[in-house]
Parts: C-alpha cells; sequence; structure tokens
C-alpha cells in the first residue's frame, strides 16, 4: 500500500496504468463494438416495449445502455493502459 507521500510524487500516468491494472475485466476481452452494439439493441428493445405499451419494462431495459457504454470505455481503457 503507497503512502501519501508516494501517492503525491506519482503522475497522472501511473494512477491511470494502475488503475487500468485493476480494471482488466473480463469486459476487456469483448470488443468494444460489442458494448456499442448492446447499447443501442438496449435503446431499441426499450422503443420497442414502450410502443407496445409495456412502460415499465421499457424504463428497466433503457437503463441498460449506459451500463453497457460504461463497459465500453472500461474494456477500452484497460486495453490502452494495461499493456504498457
Amino acid at each position: 500500500m503507497a503512502t501519501m507521500t508516494e501517492r503525491a510524487t506519482e503522475t497522472g500516468g501511473q494512477v491511470l496504468n494502475k488503475m487500468a491494472g485493476t480494471a482488466q475485466t473480463p469486459a476487456s476481452k469483448f470488443p468494444t463494438d460489442a458494448f456499442m452494439w448492446a447499447a443501442g439493441a438496449s435503446v431499441a428493445g426499450s422503443l420497442a416495449l414502450k410502443l407496445s405499451g409495456r412502460r415499465h419494462d421499457a424504463l428497466f431495459v433503457g437503463q441498460w445502455a449506459p451500463t453497457f457504454l460504461l463497459l465500453g470505455v472500461i474494456s477500452k481503457l484497460a486495453r490502452n493502459f494495461g499493456n504498457d
């Protein structure tokens, strides 16, 4: 565990490298495009549910999109900074 002094002397890049190292998840094994498609499918599914009158289900499914997009960002960061 790093002390406060050691943390204060780390550069932003070093901090990102440490964060990316801990962000290596199974999600980083998937192509980033898959998360974009999943987010789009979530929005489309939500729209279909809304048009069919299933309002609560539409809201539930529509809230998946930000999660998929965030997983895509984490995946991209883990690939870019985790390979240093």
